[in-house]
């Protein structure tokens, strides 16, 4: 037998060899997902490029976390070129090795520094054809930012007097939300000294409640889930979906009376279940939506308002039943 024949590898073992290295980068990835990393466009034995699971890169998103991913696929480490100066090495059958936890800071924002303009004719013709005045939106400090060359709605998130986040929405109805902020209601301080309080679904819905008389009004931050989770409620710390909630806790546990007034679509449904379940039942009421026509009701309080006016919005609230319990 030759040296050759005695050292080549056969196209079985050879074939055997590719499918463990593959086998490694499939849970190589899912451990780099569970620490907010997405490598799957990212090859073995190179440097990639990608934005930071922390500091998602600043203001300007930069990609300034640099992955590498061992060519046998057993491991892969990464470090941030910015000051989160996050670092880690995860290892296929190892533990996470991490000199910095993965958390993210909260970024300190302004008006002025994320240069937000009162609001130009388009914007206020917008809502205007959605029954919303321009003393509504300028008691809610609605502002605009220009991102490219699209004008976007500003929804500023407050409390008490300080800018903490900011939405953005375009008029073809594209949302983006300013990078590390803290997650709260919107119109929260509207909230701090009452024991009645209304919870929607969008800040539309909140300047619409508004114009039907009801100050003591909040939206979620986020959008609504599909279908109501069959586990039990996460902790403070895993509950990220519903952060706003727990944020808001010192606002929330003084209040007697809760009204939910979310969309009447199935997401809608699922999302007044879930703030239910997180705020009690024994303290929440349900509001049901007119009727738009023999069998079809409407969606939200923005459209109720914008069909029938005011009177008949303040008087679905009014009309609010106590929270079904489940037996």
């Amino acid at each position: 037998m030759s040296n050759n024949e005695s050292t080549n590898v056969g196209p079985e073992e050879d074939e055997a060899g590719k499918r463990a290295v593959l086998s490694k980068l499939v849970t190589l990835m899912r451990k780099l997902a569970e620490q907010g990393i997405d490598a799957q466009s990212c090859p073995p034995g190179q440097r990639s490029g990608l934005i930071c699971p922390t500091c998602e890169g600043g203001d300007s998103g930069e990609k300034n976390l640099t992955l590498y991913i061992y060519p046998d696929g057993s491991s892969a480490k990464w470090s941030c070129r910015r000051k989160c100066g996050l670092k880690g090495v995860v290892q296929v059958d190892g533990k996470l090795v991490s000199k910095d936890p993965i958390e993210k800071v909260e970024r300190k924002i302004t008006v002025e520094g994320i240069k937000l303009e009162p609001l130009c004719d388009e914007i206020q013709d917008f809502f205007a054809a959605r029954a919303i005045s321009v003393k509504t939106l300028e008691r809610n400090r609605v502002m605009q930012k220009r991102i490219g060359d699209e004008i976007m709605i500003a929804f500023t998130y407050w409390q008490r007097g300080e800018l903490v986040s900011c939405k953005y929405r375009s008029l073809t109805k594209k949302f983006v939300q300013e990078r590390n902020t803290r997650k709260i209601l919107y119109g929260l301080d509207d909230i701090e000294k009452t024991s009645e309080i209304i919870i929607v679904e969008g800040e539309i819905d909140k300047l619409a409640m508004e114009e039907a008389g009801f100050l003591s009004c909040v939206s979620v931050a986020d959008g609504a889930p599909a279908t109501v989770s069959s586990k039990e409620i996460p902790s403070e710390s895993k509950d990220t979906a519903f952060k706003y909630i727990w944020n808001c806790n010192d606002y929330l546990k003084k209040v007697s009376r809760i009204v939910i007034a979310t969309d009447g679509d199935g997401p809608g449904q699922a999302l007044a279940e879930e703030l239910a379940r997180r705020l009690g039942k024994e303290r929440c009421w349900l509001v049901k939506w007119p009727k738009k026509s023999e069998d079809e009701y409407f969606k939200d309080a923005n459209e109720v308002l914008m069909s029938k006016g005011p009177h008949l919005l303040k008087e679905a609230i009014l009309n609010a039943e106590p929270y079904p319990s489940k037996s």
